[in-house]
């Protein structure tokens, strides 16, 4: 640098510095200038007081329920109890839930704090800085708690009382600012008793009599200290207590309750399309709200406070506005295809996503709607078999969770407790399973994808580190028939004070092997859920049972396994030669059709009573049924029907519904039913073939009259007293008319009497009454009761009494005050109704599992008698043997019932497996009566 640059530098630099003094003091008078005009803008809008209240509230608007980001580095759950000690569960089988259902681990679970702390291999280290309680699982399986996504557990409470009902709310189609928890008894039996069954949380849901029923809740089944409906919630809403909302941490999800067809439509006397509009008018009117508040935030979070007042709110339409923004998880009560895709048209309108559409019977048929959901597809929670009992329900198919799993929907089993008991919620899984549903999506139905679909998936439904201490141990496989919880966890407390177990077979600690069942499935595609049912060939010429692993046979001294029976010729739908291969000419099977069992069965059929089988299609609608008896002691009787007059179910009889079908295509050949009575008196019963097209064909009607029924019950319009005064008048002195001919064989011994009834109190006077009539006749009476959910409790009496039970169901539930009383079963009690009813030499009879045994609503349950009589078997601990089982489902069902020439030539043939095994499939029915041989 020369001198002369050296010399100016110092002048350059200052020019610079004047430069950028010029430009600060530019920026601080501009500074000033905003500041002043900001000060002067506030001096004349005053800051609400509640400013940053409600900036925190604008902010918040669009945040999206969750955990909040530390929920993972807990180390204690939020609903521990103080004083729980520590739990290690040891040598374990356990499902975890996790890589798509498909991890299994063997080894140790630790539970501390409420919560999972080590799955697999629990360190040492652990171990001995925590005193704890040791449980030798023995190489059992674990699994997550059940979760069922769907009950009304203690707001319809068991048992059911007049008034006591708080499941819907009948003030208007549309209440979503109604709340489930407003109305939950913790006083309801069915706590105790779905803890037994595995559940460990559950949303409560208020009924479907309305659009829009409400809020629902999910509860943890475990009894507090506090006794309080509240003190069951898991992750209740922030500010449900009354307290104010901390708008900067992330809310909790909400469940809000839809409903879509019939049963809105019904209770208001109204359409599918009254109640869309009802639901679209609502969300029309929180839409506008929700767009005065995004007004009212955006100017707000600017700073425009003049005249700006108070947050637009109503409280009415807060919870729609949610609804809105993202924050609840809808879940829609939605049959039928119309109905789905009205709801989905719907949900894009308004831009909400739902949840899942619960019971959603035709969802399988319309995978792409379900697509088209609002930000993803919605979940169908579904039945496994209970269907037909109204229209929406008729195209229901035991195929459908493996149709949406292939379509990549997510399927949930879930209960409507008490619709399905859930206490038997892993069943549903297990029949889906046997339909097809591969074992992780099976297992997941009731643990991971419910969890998922409440927005719950952070804490329950996995066995996993960090997770809720909600785990089950299981006796069998939980996909294996009759799997039962040794021990239930719930926030690591265990909840079974002293379990009964039974000892399982080993066939029951791996997931049943289940039947392909490919061409059902897509014949009922093909049908859109109507498939043919009627047999592919029925032959009476010749057909060769092969490779035969049983085959039981029915005689006078019951039922047996005939030795050396590895084949079965039939002709002419009789069974004319059995034994091993050495035997077979080519004579003796020249012509037949030959059909392989791989291992399969051959067995008395089953039969089937205490259903409305044969007279009605679609029990809630009255153009399918028979209708209901006249009771001459709470209605007037038309005078053209005589005073008399006994009602025979034989003239009402119906064939070839879709439940009678169907029970026939799983081993049931015949069903004794009665007429339908609304009051005490029913009529004769029938036993008729479901395997029949109609009346008029060979074997249809087998027994035309067999027994005659009478109800006896608190819950009837007239006393007990009156029911008992009058059958003893009608038993001693019988009218003289066609009336008083059937009292007379009744009296005498030749024509059963059959009683519906539950309490022990009126068994009882039954049981008096019984001996009054013997001794004054001078003839033994025949009895039987059908239901007896309380009979447990003078089985010494009974059996002493000569007297007979149809159990139904045959696992009992406190329904009704007369039904309260029950012996629960493993792991509640050492043994069940029937075994314990066995034991004391009573001759036991099955009736369906169904609904409410008082309700006629129990058809689709008939299929299912294979799985209740196997059921009974694998928890009475070995007291009642497969064949004595098999009895209780078949022979012992005519004996009670008064059929002498019943389905005694009729058999089931399965490949497989046997009836008791979800492995087997049945592949024919056999039937001497009508002289054919059915194959499916």
């Amino acid at each position: 640098m020369d001198l002369k640059t050296h010399l100016d530098a110092p002048r350059a630099r200052r020019r610079v510095g004047r430069l950028e003094l010029l430009g600060l003091l530019a920026v601080l008078l501009a500074s000033n200038f905003a500041f002043g005009f900001f000060y002067q803008t506030q001096r004349f809008t005053k800051l609400p007081l509640h400013s940053e209240s409600t900036l925190a509230r604008c902010r918040a608007l669009g945040v999206k329920p969750g955990p909040a980001p530390s929920f993972h580095l807990r180390t204690q759950s939020d609903r521990f109890q103080p004083g729980t000690p520590a739990v290690l569960v040891k040598n374990a089988t356990i499902w975890t839930g996790r890589v798509d259902g498909l991890e299994v681990l063997k080894g140790d679970i630790f539970l501390d704090g409420g919560i999972i702390v080590a799955v697999g291999v629990v360190k040492k280290s652990l171990l001995d800085q925590h005193k704890h309680d040791i449980v030798d699982a023995q190489g059992a399986w674990v699994t997550p708690g059940i979760v069922d996504v769907h009950s009304h557990l203690a707001v319809e409470s068991t048992p059911a009382l007049t008034g006591a009902g708080d499941g819907n709310s009948l003030k208007g189609l549309v209440l979503p600012f109604l709340r489930s928890l407003d109305a939950m008894n913790t006083h309801d039996d069915g706590f105790a008793l779905a803890v037994a069954g595995g559940i460990t949380t559950s949303l409560i849901l208020p009924g479907s009599a309305d659009a829009m029923g409400g809020q629902g809740f999910v509860i943890k089944l475990r009894p507090t200290k506090e006794r309080s409906s509240s003190a069951l919630l898991l992750e209740p809403p922030f500010g449900l207590n009354g307290s104010d909302l901390d708008y900067n941490i992330p809310p909790r999800w909400r469940h809000m309750k839809h409903a879509c067809g019939e049963n809105p439509a019904r209770v208001y006397a109204g359409t599918r399309m009254d109640t869309v509009w009802s639901v679209r008018k609502a969300y029309d009117e929180a839409r506008k709200m929700k767009n005065l508040q995004d007004k009212y935030c955006e100017k707000a979070l600017t700073g425009q406070w003049a005249s700006l007042g108070e947050f637009p709110s109503e409280l009415a339409l807060e919870a729609l506005v949610d609804v809105l923004r993202g924050k609840f998880k809808v879940q829609t009560h939605c049959y039928e295809a119309v109905d789905i895709d009205a709801f989905i048209r719907m949900s894009n309108e308004f831009q909400f996503p739902v949840a899942a559409f619960h019971h959603a019977h035709e969802s399988y048929l319309v995978p792409e709607v379900l697509k088209r959901g609002y930000e993803h597809p919605p979940a169908s929670a579904i039945f496994a078999s209970f269907s037909r009992y109204k229209r929406e329900a008729y195209r229901h198919s035991e195929f459908a969770a493996r149709i949406l799993a292939d379509n990549g929907l997510k399927v949930i089993m879930k209960s409507d407790h008490p619709a399905i008991v859930s206490r038997y919620l892993v069943h549903e899984a297990q029949q889906a399973h046997y339909h097809g549903l591969s074992t992780n999506l099976a297992l997941a139905s009731v643990t991971s994808t419910p969890s998922e679909t409440l927005g719950l998936d952070h804490r329950i439904g996995f066995v996993k580190p960090g997770y809720d201490a909600d785990i089950v141990l299981w006796d069998s496989h939980p996909l294996a028939l009759g799997a039962t919880p040794s021990q239930v966890f719930i926030d690591g407390i265990p909840q079974l004070a002293n379990p009964h177990v039974s000892t399982k077979p080993a066939s029951q600690q791996s997931a049943p092997k289940t039947p392909n069942f490919d061409k059902e499935i897509k014949d009922t595609i093909k049908y859109e859920g109507l498939p043919p049912l009627e047999a592919a060939t029925q032959t009476s010429g010749a057909v060769l049972f092969r490779n035969i692993s049983t085959f039981w046979t029915r005689g006078d001294f019951g039922i047996r396994i005939a030795e050396d029976a590895d084949n079965v010729l039939v002709k002419d739908g009789v069974i004319v030669w059995t034994g091993p291969d050495v035997e077979l000419t080519s004579a003796s099977i020249d012509g037949a059709l030959i059909v392989d069992l791989q291992g399969g069965s051959v067995s008395p059929a089953l039969v089937s009573a205490g259903s409305m089988m044969g007279l009605q299609e679609i029990a809630m609608e009255q153009s399918t049924t028979d209708g209901g008896v006249f009771d001459p002691l709470s209605m007037e009787i038309p005078t053209v029907l005589g005073e008399q007059t006994v009602i025979r179910a034989v003239d009402g009889l119906q064939f070839g519904t879709r439940d009678a079908l169907l029970a026939y295509r799983d081993g049931v050949a015949s069903a004794i039913t009665a007429p339908n009575g609304y009051g005490m008196f029913q009529g004769l019963s029938v036993s008729f073939s479901l395997g029949s097209r109609n009346k008029l064909e060979k074997g249809a009607v087998l027994q035309e009259i067999a027994g005659i029924h009478v109800s006896l019950s608190l819950e009837l319009p007239s006393s007990v007293s009156t029911q008992i005064a009058t059958l003893r008048r009608l038993l001693l002195q019988p009218p003289k008319d066609e009336h008083g001919l059937e009292l007379q064989q009744v009296s005498r011994g030749s024509l059963p009497l059959v009683v519906t009834v539950h309490s022990a109190d009126v068994i009882a006077n039954l049981l008096l009454l019984k001996q009054e009539v013997e001794t004054k006749v001078g003839k033994t009476m025949e009895m039987t009761l059908l239901g007896a959910t309380e009979a447990h409790l003078l089985a010494p009496e009974i059996a002493a009494a000569g007297v007979g039970i149809i159990l139904s169901p045959p696992r009992s539930f406190p329904y009704t005050w007369e039904q309260r009383r029950i012996l629960a079963g493993p792991p509640l009690t050492a043994q069940s109704s029937a075994a314990w009813l066995a034991a004391h030499n009573i001759t036991v009879g099955l009736g369906p599992q169904g609904v409410n045994a008082m309700a006629p609503m129990s058809n689709w349950a008939v299929r299912n008698l294979r799985f209740d009589m196997a059921w009974v078997a694998l928890e009475s601990g070995g007291s009642i043997s497969k064949e004595v089982a098999l009895s209780m489902a078949s022979s012992n069902i005519e004996t009670l019932l008064g059929v002498r020439s019943g389905a005694s030539s009729e058999f089931a043939v399965t490949r497989g497996g046997d009836l008791f095994s979800l492995d087997a499939k049945v592949i024919a029915m056999v039937s001497a009566k009508r002289g054919v041989v059915d194959l499916f």
